[in-house]
């Protein structure tokens, strides 16, 4: 059994699972980052440009929209043909100035440019895109083979009939889809039948530069996808989100809606189960384990290696029980630290050498069995001739530390920085290289204070020579804003 907190800001939504008492999973949405994509309006065409064969449409938001006549509902199906080829119905004969549209952002407006639009709308759910407007069954190519895309077909030609043969509209599966059960499908299609009913009621009733439907935010993601039967609480510590998502869950997920509470402690929510600090450790490159072990985590753009190091560990009879113990604890850390930060793609896991062969099996069947925690799709090889395991995680948004951090301007994400010493050395040779070419009076070093301190100590003797040498005097001042391979030579 899990609960779940959700900590409400206007800037920023977190969400954390808990399981005996430890964070399992991190999630978090930003207000600026949502962006307008997937969002459907009630739009007025403003203007028709038929030489662009666009037209600029009103939905409320700063700048007009910009709807492509390839972006209508069904350009291309129709037309009159022309040799071979159908040539699309031009646009001002589609569209008229005043004429109201149901249109969806499919690109964010950028600079001056205004949000692209479309006329072919798309509800995304937790495992299907519900395409109201048409009647096919998709499925990702990604998913298995091609028997198993078409068994997965006749399941859903089986699950979107409608009793009273209305149109079912179309659907297209997603490879999270591939495992789903009946119950699991049934569930998203009656969701995102009930989103477009909300959609076309709204755009009966509402005038013009009506925003009529929002992909789900993040706490009303909770409620549709992360609440189930394992769940035992979902806690919300905002009076005015608590009411907008039971609303939400009435209509939409109404036995995630029955565990929702209202957090009213005056502790901050996430300073229940320490997440604050464990947000913290899970942006650090080292994670220690309670026996004294530790692993490294590394990030490359590429793929992650994590490292499993024995450390202080010294608690069993001989060293292969050490090393076999110490790799067991890592399997469940591991397991845990992908879901927290979030890492995906390839995946690399360097355990300790281990000598016999059942230590091995056996913990690579305590990795696999921590890794079936996890809702994201992940595959596991066994151990290569190198004594290391590859993995895949499925990559379904960014990594935390992704998320939360940017790149190390000083040391341009090199996760090091050259020695004061280094910088020493390439400001001496830069001396040189500038006294070839110039002639000023004085050459003054404006560098970091550590830099500053070696120059004046331990090497005010090659600076000495340097100076004799060009004939030059050489100043030295110390910048406290300037990082540590930062340097300046001014000619003075």
């Amino acid at each position: 059994m899990h609960d779940i907190l959700i900590n409400w800001a206007p800037q920023e939504t977190r969400v954390a699972l808990i399981e005996n008492g430890a964070v399992q999973e991190l999630h978090i949405e930003r207000a600026l980052e949502r962006g307008l994509v997937g969002n459907v309006y009630l739009g007025k065409v403003a203007r028709v440009l038929p030489g662009m064969q666009s037209a600029f449409i009103d939905v409320g938001l700063e700048r007009a929209a910009f709807l492509h006549v390839a972006d209508l509902h069904g350009a291309g199906h129709h037309g009159a043909p022309r040799g071979d080829i159908a040539v699309p119905v031009p646009i001002e004969r589609q569209v008229f100035e005043g004429q109201t549209l149901m249109v969806q952002v499919i690109k964010d407006p950028i600079g001056t440019k205004g949000a692209r639009l479309s006329t072919q709308i798309s509800i995304a759910g937790r495992m299907l895109v519900f395409l109201p407007q048409d009647t096919h069954i998709g499925i990702s190519q990604k998913i298995g083979s091609a028997e198993a895309r078409e068994q997965l077909r006749a399941r859903m030609q089986r699950l979107v009939a409608t009793p009273d043969d209305s149109p079912p509209g179309g659907f297209i599966l997603r490879t999270n889809a591939e495992e789903a059960s009946d119950e699991e499908l049934g569930d998203d299609i009656a969701y995102l039948r009930k989103a477009w009913a909300a959609i076309k009621a709204q755009g009966l009733s509402q005038p013009p530069g009506t925003l009529l439907h929002q992909d789900l935010n993040l706490a009303e993601r909770v409620l549709r996808d992360l609440a189930n039967d394992a769940t035992q609480s979902v806690r919300i510590d905002s009076q005015l989100q608590f009411e907008a998502l039971q609303a939400f869950g009435a209509a939409y997920t109404p036995s995630s809606a029955a565990k929702l509470e209202l957090y009213r402690g005056e502790r901050p929510i996430f300073d229940l189960f320490g997440i604050e600090e464990e947000i913290a450790r899970a942006l650090a490159r080292r994670v220690d384990l309670k026996s004294g072990g530790y692993l490294i985590i590394d990030q490359t753009e590429a793929l992650t290696t994590v490292d499993v190091n024995t450390g202080g560990f010294v608690g069993a009879r001989n060293f292969d029980d050490t090393i076999f113990k110490t790799n067991l604890e890592a399997a469940g850390a591991i397991a845990r630290q992908l879901r927290l930060r979030n890492l995906g793609g390839i995946i690399i896991v360097d355990f300790i050498d281990m000598t016999r062969e059942e230590h091995q099996q056996a913990v690579l069947a305590e990795f696999r069995k921590q890794l079936s925690k996890d809702r994201t799709k992940i595959t596991v090889s066994g151990f290569t001739q190198l004594g290391l395991v590859e993995m895949t995680r499925k990559r379904t948004r960014e990594s935390l530390a992704h998320m939360l951090c940017e790149a190390c301007p000083t040391c341009e994400a090199r996760g090091q920085v050259k020695t004061a010493r280094s910088v020493c050395y390439d400001i001496l040779r830069e001396i040189l290289r500038e006294a070839r070419q110039f002639s000023p009076k004085e050459f003054r070093v404006v560098a970091s204070a550590a830099v500053v301190e070696m120059l004046l100590d331990e090497e005010s003797q090659h600076l000495a020579g340097l100076s004799d040498f060009i004939g030059k005097p050489i100043s030295l001042s110390a910048e406290p804003s300037m990082n540590p391979e930062q340097y300046d030579i001014v000619l003075m």
